[in-house]
């Protein structure tokens, strides 16, 4: 209790109790709803605009601007009911994007409800497999041939180049001299395709897929210009082992979940609503306008209006 009695918070929490307690006794019963003219702040409201000013200041808020805190939040109530007392919130697209959106979250998030076993995991890994592919990996040297500095030349001089490297090693002195100082790496230790992609281009990483281990070769393309290429270890592509990839097939099983929740409650409240479309124009003056025809799914009827 008496450490209790210490903590920051708890004063103010005991503050804003004694600040706001008249809207617990002035108000009528019921629920707090936009048609009443009651606020209540909870406990767990005030709580956490505490913690958000101390993020914000690194200190704990004075007595003066807990009250202010809790006075925005309430204006904030005001505003928002006034708002709607009006019907500002009619026909507002933005309004009515971010309802569908919360509606959208509160159906998906039905899903993370249920923590799924390892089990659950294992069955649904073995189904999914694909996804969790390790790429082949690359460690090679190469030499860059930059048309800055050498015009159309660039691809020529790369081929005579390779004439001096073949049986050459990986560090021989030639290459040394036989070509420019590269903006990156000399030398990539186990790198992906996708990784290649970005840093030289995808040319150049499927390029790089098919040259074997062992030798120099190319000339090979980047968007930088020429390469010779020596692939000195190539790691073969694989399937993850299911504790090696655990984390990452949870985060898809969630995701899954997550879709199918939504997609299953979407159905169900579509199914209650009837669409009404409206009647082409008239073409022809003096003729009455059919009624507009439109196909049903089975998620719910589409009629003419």
């Amino acid at each position: 209790m008496k450490q209790l009695l210490r903590e920051p918070l708890f004063h103010f929490l005991l503050i804003g109790a004694l600040l706001f307690t008249p809207y617990y006794f002035l108000q009528p019963a019921g629920n707090n709803t936009t048609n009443s003219k009651g606020i209540r702040l909870s406990f767990e409201e005030i709580s956490q605009q505490v913690l958000l000013f101390q993020s914000q200041w690194n200190r704990e808020p004075t007595t003066e601007e807990l009250a202010q805190l809790m006075e925005n939040r309430v204006q904030e109530e005001v505003l928002y009911r006034e708002a709607l007392a009006l019907g500002l919130d009619q026909g507002d697209t933005i309004v009515k994007r971010r309802l569908a959106q919360k509606m959208q979250f509160l159906a998906a998030d039905t899903a993370a409800a249920h923590e799924p076993t390892t089990e659950e995991l294992q069955l649904w890994y073995q189904q999914h497999t694909a996804q969790f592919t390790l790429p082949a990996r690359y460690s090679f040297r190469h030499l860059y041939f930059s048309p800055d500095r050498r015009g159309v030349n660039a691809r020529e001089d790369a081929v005579q180049a390779l004439v001096q490297l073949q049986g050459q090693p990986e560090d021989t002195g030639v290459a040394d001299t036989a070509a420019h100082a590269f903006m990156f790496q000399d030398y990539y230790r186990e790198r992906s395709p996708e990784f290649l992609g970005k840093e030289f281009g995808p040319t150049f990483a499927m390029a790089i897929e098919q040259i074997k281990p062992g030798s120099w070769q190319g000339p090979v393309e980047s968007g930088l210009g020429w390469h010779l290429v020596f692939v000195d270890d190539l790691i073969p592509g694989r399937v993850a082992e299911f504790e090696e990839v655990i984390t990452d097939v949870k985060t898809a099983w969630m995701i899954e979940q997550k879709a199918r929740a939504w997609e299953k409650a979407y159905k169900e409240m579509r199914a209650r609503y009837t669409v009404l479309l409206p009647a082409p124009p008239d073409e022809t003056p003096g003729q009455t306008p059919q009624p507009a025809q439109a196909p049903a799914d089975d998620s719910g009827d589409v009629a003419p209006l």
